[in-house]
């Protein structure tokens, strides 16, 4: 049976391999709603990853279909945050959206951390952790059979190091985690969208927002979400209007 699994998703790779592949050559001939179907099918299959949705980003971008642009190159972005063509993309398909939204500050050290934290994804930090606490257990355990003083105190200082930063980067991956979780990133698909001060259409209009913005979700009741901007804004706007960025 494990065998006929085996030879199944190999087959399933090769497939979406020859699709991609495929729709890349469609891509560079301009036939980009060609690119798109062809990405798309490979998504449907259950195979995803940064480049694919980077290319997918692009495909639409070419199309001028902002919102779906911007939404594959943010799911490009969770999976690879810190590729430098995605950010760059990115940064162009965000140019052209109408919503001009200020950022609230950060103070000096929230920037830090961000900066620190976001070096690497949490299981990347939980990975390092793991490296380096293997590496303490090897220090110590040299610590012990080395003959000389000079190799025995210079194997108990490094082990200790090792020590210390697993603890670190444990830390920082639960950090990583936890604002994960919390976060719920979401992009405006409407052309319009009023967003409201309560979850139903009688209430007033808090503001407008438009296609490609990109939001976070606080709460879910019914069909509606809570959203917030970065500036701190927050309203209810139809759960249709918008599509979550971690439904992966």
């Amino acid at each position: 049976m494990s065998g006929i699994l085996c030879f199944l998703a190999w087959s399933l790779l090769a497939q979406n391999k020859v699709l991609f592949d495929s729709a890349t050559a469609d891509y560079n001939q301009g036939n980009y709603n060609a690119a798109v179907e062809k990405y798309q099918k490979i998504l449907e299959s259950g195979m995803h990853s940064a480049e694919l949705y980077y290319n997918l980003g692009n495909s639409y971008y070419k199309l001028n279909q902002i919102a779906p642009s911007i939404y594959y190159y943010e799911k490009g972005l969770l999976l690879a945050p810190n590729d430098p063509e995605i950010k760059n993309n990115l940064a162009f398909a965000r140019n052209m959206t109408l919503d001009d939204i200020e950022p609230l500050p950060k103070t000096t050290l929230s920037r830090i951390t961000a900066q620190l934290t976001g070096l690497m994804t949490f299981d990347q930090w939980a990975y390092l952790a793991v490296g380096c606490m293997i590496l303490f257990v090897l220090l110590y355990i040299a610590y012990y059979f080395l003959r000389y003083a000079s190799h025995k105190r210079l194997a108990f200082v490094l082990s200790m190091v090792c020590l210390v930063f697993s603890l670190a980067t444990v830390m920082i991956s639960y950090i990583q985690y936890e604002r994960y979780e919390a976060d719920q990133p979401a992009i405006i698909f409407a052309g319009e969208a009023a967003v409201k001060s309560e979850p139903n259409t009688r209430s007033q209009d808090a503001f407008k927002l438009h296609e490609g913005t990109k939001v976070k979700v606080l709460e879910t009741l019914n069909d509606w979400k809570k959203i917030e901007l970065a500036d701190g804004s927050t309203g209810w706007i139809p759960q249709k209007d918008l599509k979550m960025l971690k439904d992966f």
